[in-house]
């Protein structure tokens, strides 16, 4: 029996057309955002925004031509309805994957107008920081209404798309505070790019912990332990709770350094060994604060409190270090006996000495005697 072709010749011809549509416009999309990219290539911003976007372009274009065509699909051809609904899935993909691709060229953009390897820093990671947090939160609901669309699309799931969609209104929102975390942690987010308590490479006391901010992500933050660990920590606990942060107005510190010693110590000798040393090292001190002073006393010892200033809080962790050892050197060198000692007196009472002479051995001989 042979099977008649001549009955399937307008499926076969829908199919090429959309076959060549495909192809063709594969073909056409690198040409139109080439196209696209020199005419802004004097606009710095578009030109980088551009770049980013290709790709996704690349796939969209080709996609709504092939949806535009294949609507007008025969209604003989089996399939046209299922091809239709992945078409539709496709292209939503993709506007997801557009979206986050323009999400993240603007951050992009961003970090190069605002670079962060400069020596004063402050304002380019405040708004590293603000970007980061908006990234993350962008394309969060990026996400989220590229896959409610997608449940749109499926009849049995519409219901769950619309509930999606509803609930990243603002009502959603401030009831997703109260009951969910993730949702609780996004606004935390927003709270910290907008007010400020802490940037990227702050450095921040959390849990006991001393470390660095290494990372803002829209649910938790990497602090980088200063061995090397990462604490990580719910954007949340920045907002519930207290912390320290060292580098929030500047990166100058104070830092102070405890030593004990004799009440006979001479302080003046000292001054001018911790001047001294303050000017040997000026990667490390930066020439603001350098003093002695006796803050404490005890029965045995009087503590002196050495404070010295830094350009940031490595560099008073390091000079710290060397001053303590340095001054300890300088004392047990030059001044041995003001060390920290215990003294006593020893009163010894003649009176109370007992002169008797030793008794005679009973056993010794006249001889002996």
């Amino acid at each position: 029996m042979n099977y008649n072709w001549a009955e399937h010749v307008p499926e076969l011809t829908f199919l090429a057309t959309a076959l060549i549509t495909l192809v063709v416009l594969s073909l056409v999309a690198p040409g139109v955002t080439f196209l696209l990219t020199r005419i802004a290539n004097p606009f710095s911003f578009a030109r980088d925004l551009l770049e980013r976007v290709k790709p996704p372009l690349h796939f969209l274009i080709p996609l709504i031509g092939l949806q535009i065509v294949w609507r007008s699909a025969p209604e003989t051809l089996r399939f046209a309805g299922a091809v239709n609904h992945l078409i539709t899935l496709a292209i939503i993909g993709v506007i997801i994957w557009l979206g986050l691709r323009f999400v993240d060229a603007g951050r992009q953009v961003i970090f190069k107008r605002h670079p962060i390897q400069v020596s004063d820093n402050r304002t380019a990671r405040k708004i590293h920081t603000q970007t980061q947090v908006l990234v993350h939160t962008l394309s969060f609901f990026v996400i989220l209404f590229g896959v409610a669309a997608m449940l749109m699309t499926f009849p049995g799931a519409k219901q769950i798309g619309a509930s999606l969609l509803a609930s990243a209104g603002l009502a959603g929102l401030a009831v997703g505070f109260a009951a969910k975390p993730v949702l609780g942690n996004l606004i935390a987010g927003l709270q910290i790019a907008i007010t400020q308590p802490l940037s990227l490479d702050d450095v921040v006391i959390v849990e006991n912990e001393w470390g660095r901010i290494e990372e803002i992500t829209s649910t938790y933050v990497v602090i980088k332990i200063w061995d090397e660990r990462r604490l990580i920590v719910p954007l949340q606990y920045f907002i519930e709770n207290p912390f320290q942060n060292w580098t929030r107005e500047s990166t100058q510190l104070l830092g102070s350094l405890f030593l004990w010693v004799d009440y006979a110590m001479p302080l003046d000798p000292l001054r001018n060994e911790l001047e001294r040393l303050c000017k040997q090292n000026p990667e490390l001190w930066d020439g603001r604060v350098s003093n002695i002073q006796v803050t404490d006393t005890s029965d045995k010892a009087i503590q002196l409190r050495i404070l010295v200033s830094s350009s940031n809080a490595s560099n008073s962790w390091d000079l710290r270090c060397l001053l303590r050892e340095k001054l300890v050197q300088f004392i047990a060198t030059n001044h041995p006996d003001y060390l920290p000692q215990l003294r006593t007196n020893y009163f010894e009472d003649s009176a109370t000495i007992d002169f008797q002479p030793a008794k005679k051995n009973r056993d010794s001989t006249p001889a002996a005697d």
